[in-house]
């Protein structure tokens, strides 16, 4: 997510020139200034290719709309991503201060919840605070198409979580859903070493960030004696830029090159070549895992008598605020804009690109090769804009920063557990309170102490000691505060 200027902002490198789209743009801009250079040339010197421009206008105008509605809908999109990730920050906050506030640690009198002891109930629910911060992390990898669960920001959270639907020891068969690798060999591979648990990735994190922000080190560290049948990957595995990504013309000739290669493959094995499955669809089942689980540790409180009702009502629709979001966010990275649409738009722009030096030559002579270039960059760009914000959930700079959003929500459920939920009478009665500034400055402490009747301070308060004296001070207060904050 671009909040400033990303060229100029922090050391510069190459790759910051990417949150621009004239490295996507500018091959098919040369080539339209050429076509222009041409045209003026021939025409300056042998024969006009000039030619009539009544279409030139309401095509042009045709365009504009249609591309200015192109990128209002993929701009749409990235508003919308970002309100649905604004929704899981708030419904994963609201959660975690109902799990942390309202379900006791006391609890004598409840039954069979009362043979835990303190600290097993501290520990289920900052486990389960865990798991919302879990929820969050797993719903960044699911958009970007990273699949299972073995990643340095997400393991530790729910390595606790059953692994076998019988038991510990269970056969492999019977693993739960959570556990199955969903990677295959038709995904992105991982651009850096993975991780090992324990010491190893201790030091891993240590020395590859460079002193950066590193929010894993926060995270549980998994210990070697932790069960895990893999390596852990990376949190963050952007794919690595290479010259294809500032040349895109190259990409035809890489594409000609793996066919003629497939093709060659498939002749010395006597073999067609198979085509690959679709993957261009995104699918997880962690999320919902996860709230799976969060949902039945709800059940069990309330069975337990630990959630009052009404506050179960609220952990309830927080969670099925959750799971709406992750439906939408899977609506907008599932449903692009249909291929037809793009090609058709693409290649009428084209087009019409490719007649302009022939329909505005007559009037602009030389000055049809930069007013060429000028189109050219000007309509190229907002399509290539629209193009690149239509899934904002990858790893671009002009892409929502899923990563920072997922350190909101640890930055703020640690904020919420570190509450003590203490007694309020703890803190109010107290020197350092003062209820009713700034008409009556005495601290709270003063006001006990001085009788359960309180008696206001202004001389000319003729009102009884009591609830009436207590009105007055505190009208009298509005007042005050009203005259000064307005002179």
């Amino acid at each position: 997510m671009v909040s400033s200027n990303p060229l100029f902002r922090g050391t510069w490198t190459a790759k910051k020139f990417q949150a621009t789209v004239i490295n996507d743009i500018w091959p098919e801009v040369l080539f339209f200034s050429l076509v222009a250079t041409m045209v003026v040339l021939v025409s300056e010197n042998k024969y006009n290719l000039g030619i009539g421009n009544p279409l030139l206008t309401v095509l042009g105008t045709v365009l504009g709309l249609v591309i200015s509605f192109r990128t209002s809908s993929a701009y749409e999109r990235y508003q919308d991503g970002r309100k649905m990730w604004t929704n899981i920050i708030t419904g994963s906050r609201n959660l975690a201060q109902m799990f942390w506030v309202h379900i006791p640690v006391d609890r004598t009198g409840k039954g069979d919840a009362a043979k835990s002891t303190m600290i097993q109930n501290i520990i289920e629910k900052k486990s389960m605070v865990n798991l919302i911060l879990a929820f969050a992390v797993s719903v960044k990898h699911f958009l970007r198409g990273e699949r299972g669960v073995y990643y340095e920001d997400l393991y530790p959270l729910i390595s606790f979580l059953p692994r076998y639907a019988n038991g510990a020891h269970g056969p492999e068969g019977d693993k739960l859903p959570l556990w199955h690798d969903d990677d295959d060999e038709n995904y992105r591979p991982v651009d850096t070493p993975a991780t090992e648990l324990g010491r190893e990735m201790s030091l891993s994190r240590d020395t590859t960030h460079n002193g950066a922000s590193d929010p894993e080190k926060a995270l549980p560290l998994p210990l070697p004696r932790v069960a895990s049948d893999r390596p852990l990957k990376p949190a963050r595995n952007p794919p690595s830029t290479s010259i294809y990504d500032y040349i895109p013309l190259l990409r035809l000739f890489k594409w000609i090159a793996r066919k003629v290669s497939r093709r060659a493959r498939s002749r010395q094995s006597g073999q067609r070549p198979r085509r690959k499955r679709n993957q261009d669809l995104v699918e997880s089942q962690i999320p919902l895992e996860i709230i799976l689980v969060l949902s039945n540790y709800t059940a069990v409180c309330m069975s337990r008598g630990l959630l009052h009702p009404a506050i179960a009502t609220g952990v309830t629709f927080n969670l099925t605020l959750l799971q709406d979001t992750v439906s939408n966010l899977e609506r907008i990275c599932n449903t692009p804009l249909p291929f037809a649409y793009q090609a058709h738009l693409r290649m009428s722009l084209w087009l019409y690109l490719l007649f302009l030096p022939f329909q505005i030559y007559n009037q602009a002579k030389w000055i049809t090769i930069p007013g060429t270039a000028f189109a050219s960059f000007l309509l190229l760009g907002f399509l290539e804009i629209g193009q690149e914000i239509e899934n904002p959930f990858n790893y671009d700079l002009n892409d929502l920063d899923l990563d920072y959003f997922c350190t909101v929500v640890q930055r703020e459920l640690h904020l919420i557990t570190a509450n003590t939920t203490p007694d309020p009478s703890e803190f109010l009665f107290t020197e350092l309170n003062q209820p009713f500034a700034p008409v009556d400055r005495r601290s709270a402490k003063e006001l006990v102490e001085s009788g359960t009747e309180y008696v206001a301070p202004h001389a000319a308060d003729k009102t009884e000691p009591g609830i009436d004296s207590i009105r007055r001070t505190l009208v009298k207060g509005w007042k005050d505060v009203d005259t000064l904050t307005r002179r």
